[in-house]
C-alpha cells in the first residue's frame, strides 16, 4: 500500500498545478481594453487586446463598436502591420451636446481586417485607438466583434450587469470613467493619462498578470511535489 503513496501525492499536486494554471489563463482569454479607466473630458489612448481562442482557425477581423449615446468626437487609430484599418462616421440617433457644441455625427465603428493570415491560435494582437474627449459618464461599454477564418463570429457585447448575472456571456470591453470598476471585472485598473501613450505595452496588463500567477502556481506545485517526494522517500518502513 505504501508504494502507491508517492505517485498519488504527485498526481494530486500535478492536478492542482494544472487547475491553478488554467484559471488565470482562462481569465486572460477575453478581448480587453487597456487602460480601462479614463478621466472625463480627457483625450486618451486605449489598446484592445484580441487573443485567438480557436484550436485551428485564425482571427482575421476585429470590429470595434463605439457608443452613439455618449460619442467621442475625435477618433483615430494606429496603423497595424499586416492589417487594414477603417473608421466609419455615422449620423447619431439624436444630436448630443459636447463641450457646448451640438454633435450630429461621430465615428461609431473602427474595423481592423487582416491582409493575410491573421492571428494564429495561441497568439494575440493589439489595436490602439486615440479617443476624446472622454464623455462625463459612469462607464462606457465598447462591444467588439471577433471574426475567425473558419467563419465563426464572437460578439463580445455583454454589459457588466449582464455578465455579473450570467458568466457564460461574452463580456464587452469597458472604459470606466466616474464609476469604479468592480474587482472581478475583466480588464485592468490602471488610470489613463490624458493625451499620453498607452499605459502598458501590448498585453502587459492582464496577460502579464495571468502569466505571473501561472508561473507562481507552477513553482509552488513543483516545490510541493519535490518536498513531498523527499519526505516520503526518507520515511523508514515500519518493522
Amino acid at each position: 500500500m505504501r508504494k502507491n503513496t508517492l505517485p498519488r501525492a504527485l498526481a494530486g499536486l500535478a492536478a492542482g498545478a494544472v487547475l491553478a494554471l488554467a484559471v488565470p489563463l482562462a481569465a486572460s482569454a477575453h478581448v480587453t481594453v487597456s487602460p480601462n479607466q479614463a478621466a472625463a473630458g480627457s483625450w486618451t489612448y486605449v489598446t484592445f487586446r484580441m487573443p485567438d481562442e480557436s484550436a485551428s482557425a485564425s482571427s482575421v477581423k476585429l470590429d470595434i463598436h463605439l457608443p452613439t449615446a455618449t460619442p467621442f468626437t475625435s477618433v483615430s487609430y494606429q496603423p497595424v502591420a499586416g492589417w487594414t484599418g477603417t473608421a466609419t462616421k455615422t449620423t447619431l440617433p439624436k444630436p448630443v451636446k459636447v463641450d457646448g457644441n451640438t454633435i450630429s455625427e461621430a465615428t461609431t465603428e473602427v474595423v481592423f481586417t487582416a491582409d493575410t493570415g491573421g492571428v494564429a491560435p495561441g497568439q494575440f494582437q493589439t489595436f490602439t485607438l486615440s479617443l476624446g474627449p472622454v464623455p462625463d459618464t459612469g462607464h462606457i461599454v465598447i462591444p467588439v466583434t471577433q471574426t475567425y477564418s473558419d467563419g465563426k463570429v464572437v460578439e463580445w457585447a455583454a454589459t457588466p450587469e449582464q455578465a455579473a448575472k450570467d458568466d457564460t456571456l461574452e463580456p464587452a470591453p469597458v472604459l470606466w470613467v466616474n464609476d469604479a470598476p468592480p474587482a472581478d471585472h475583466h480588464g485592468v485598473t490602471a488610470t489613463a493619462s490624458p493625451a499620453a501613450g498607452p499605459a502598458a505595452g501590448p498585453g502587459q496588463d492582464q496577460g502579464g498578470l495571468a502569466l505571473g500567477l501561472s508561473i507562481a502556481a507552477l513553482v509552488l506545485a513543483a516545490g510541493g511535489a519535490l518536498l513531498g517526494g523527499i519526505a516520503l522517500g526518507r520515511r523508514k518502513p515500519r518493522a
